[in-house]
């Protein structure tokens, strides 16, 4: 049974959604998992809403089988659950499973008439679909993160690890940290947090006393530990890592014998239990999602399909709240409204404000958290409206 809150929250969301923006703008705002049970098999071509004929076609273009299979099926259960959840009648969504090819599941959406393509999952998936997309001049909502696919008509809704750094670096900052520090994976994530550090240490004044790579699985971490361990006097130290690693790093550091600094984390951490136990961790910071609305998401995703949600299935059922909004002043068989997208005031989903901007990178409001004795708690809220731009 769903419960009363649960509901009332999906209300109050898809009002949110579908009626208004965010206020007016002023202040400042500087996550393959698991098998989630399905009510039945899909195929590499399902619709999830039929009977087309007075309804926006809408291509929903994920893994459902193949490696990614679950979290592909899962972020399908949380579009179908959303258009449950809103009662729409406005979108014709059909799912293309992408695990045969990202370019071949594109060419049938396109063929199938479909004016809005949401998906796909990863950024390399995103190059493929685009060269089919923008020749019939269908935009793309992807749940990639990979900012180098972002354009004009590419737009990400998966969170930015760019932002989640210069929140939290800023936050440090006005609590009194002044010499920072990060420590990263050698991957395009870690990467990019690391160029993301490195700008917004500069932005703020303050000193940038070592960045330090390493690859996973070799010594290499090892050292670049012990360069920190070795480098003075640090306030606050970035580990820009999910939460496996995370731990790694914090109990090495540790033990090398930095015992002051602050830890801080990316939104990477939001999706790890195990950090909330690891006493190395205890008071570390970090800038993420909130939380409260998903936590009741989660329960009315467990009650349809019996499984608890990966944290990434919220981005499929804001791409439905996102999309049944503008489908109120978007008329039938006409292009989709891609302006709509860029609205100033941008919008609330499960995940808190976030709106897209002009380049197709996508902003989002976000909390800090900190980690307390098996818990993670927020310590300052995520701001209510956006800058303008």
């Amino acid at each position: 049974m769903i419960s009363n809150k649960y509901m009332n929250i999906i209300r109050k969301l898809s009002a949110l959604m579908l009626i208004s923006a965010l206020a007016a703008c002023q202040s400042v705002i500087p996550k393959g998992g698991q098998n989630p049970e399905t009510t039945a098999p899909v195929a590499k071509r399902t619709t999830i809403v039929s009977n087309d004929a007075e309804r926006h076609r809408v291509a929903l273009l994920l893994p459902i089988t193949g490696p990614d299979g679950d979290v592909g099926q899962a972020i399908a259960n949380a579009t179908a659950l959303a258009l449950q959840d809103t009662n729409d009648k406005s979108l014709r969504m059909t799912t293309y499973d992408t695990a045969g090819g990202a370019k071949q599941a594109a060419e049938r959406a396109i063929a199938d008439g479909n004016r809005l393509i949401i998906g796909p999952l990863r950024g390399d998936n995103v190059v493929e679909v685009a060269s089919i997309s923008k020749p019939a001049n269908v935009p793309i909502i992807t749940f990639s993160n990979d900012i180098g696919v972002a354009s004009h008509d590419i737009f990400l809704l998966g969170h930015l690890p760019t932002q989640s750094v210069d929140r939290i670096l800023r936050f440090a900052q006005n609590r009194g940290a002044k010499r920072f520090a990060t420590i990263a994976p050698a991957n395009l994530y870690g990467q990019r947090s690391t160029s993301a550090f490195l700008r917004t240490v500069r932005d703020i004044g303050a000193v940038a006393v070592t960045s330090q790579s390493y690859n996973e699985g070799t010594n290499e971490l090892d050292a670049a530990v012990k360069k920190i361990a070795s480098s003075g006097q640090i306030d606050a130290i970035l580990i820009a890592a999910n939460g496996a690693e995370a731990v790694k790093i914090a109990d090495a550091l540790r033990a090398n014998g930095v015992k002051n600094a602050k830890f801080l984390g990316t939104d990477l951490w939001n999706i790890s239990t195990r950090m909330a136990s690891t006493k190395s961790l205890y008071g570390a910071w970090f800038a993420t999602v909130s939380d409260g609305v998903f936590n009741d998401y989660a329960a009315g995703y467990k009650a349809r399909y019996g499984t608890t949600p990966l944290r990434l299935t919220s981005l499929g059922y804001d791409s439905v709240l996102l999309t049944v909004r503008i489908a109120q002043d978007w008329p039938i068989y006409s292009e989709f409204p891609v302006d709509r997208l860029i609205e100033q005031g941008g919008f609330i989903g499960v995940d808190g404000a976030f709106r897209f901007m002009p380049d197709g990178l996508s902003e989002r409001a976000l909390e800090v958290q900190e980690v307390q004795n098996g818990q993670y708690v927020t310590i300052e809220a995520a701001p209510s409206t956006f800058n303008q731009r």
